[in-house]
């Protein structure tokens, strides 16, 4: 039983630094990378779609990405969602390719994206610490059920105390390296 609380809990815990990891590629740093148009959606044929469901998408150079949209008519369509959305950029199409230039980052833009990582990782340790609260609270009722002793509960709960510690710190270095990687010039 005991076994079973912590498993649940460390999977738990590893979608949660997964959320934090997808979250991380979706803020931009100064170079090119295809994740960042991952949350876009295009109207294709009265349908929103994932832009890469309806697109190639490419690293041309350290700074552009490029859009090959598999169907010509959908040029217009994919350049409108990517003004819409909230990065500020701009695409500049040439025939069937959008080529998208990532703007340098300025000191202000870097603060604000640090900020949002730290906001994004606060948000990550506040799940995991919930995911132990929710096991603490059965390890709590086991014993209450008399299927565990009181010993067995501590130590219980070391375990995951231990457990907690280790994704918190995992959660610490990714936004040591994401602090850095916005940082660099």
């Amino acid at each position: 039983m005991i076994d079973d609380i912590l498993e649940d809990a460390g999977q738990r815990m590893s979608k949660t630094i997964e959320a934090l990891q997808n979250a991380f590629n979706r803020i931009r740093t100064g170079r090119a990378h295809p994740s960042l148009l991952e949350g876009l959606s295009v109207d294709y044929y009265g349908n929103s779609t994932p832009l890469n469901q309806v697109a190639n998408i490419n690293i041309e150079d350290a700074r552009t990405l490029s859009v090959t949209p598999w169907e010509k008519s959908m040029v217009p369509e994919v350049e409108k969602a990517i003004m819409k959305s909230d990065l500020g950029l701009n695409p500049s199409t040439a025939g069937t390719v959008i080529r998208i230039p990532m703007p340098p980052l300025t000191e202000e833009t870097r603060k604000g994206y640090v900020k949002q990582a730290r906001a994004e990782a606060e948000h990550s340790r506040v799940s995991i610490r919930n995911i132990r609260r929710d096991g603490m609270s059965d390890f709590k009722e086991l014993l209450k059920d008399k299927d565990i002793s009181e010993d067995e509960e501590r130590k219980a709960q070391d375990l995951m105390q231990k457990l907690t510690n280790a994704k918190i710190a995992e959660i610490d270095a990714l936004l040591q390296v994401k602090e850095a990687d916005l940082s660099e010039i």
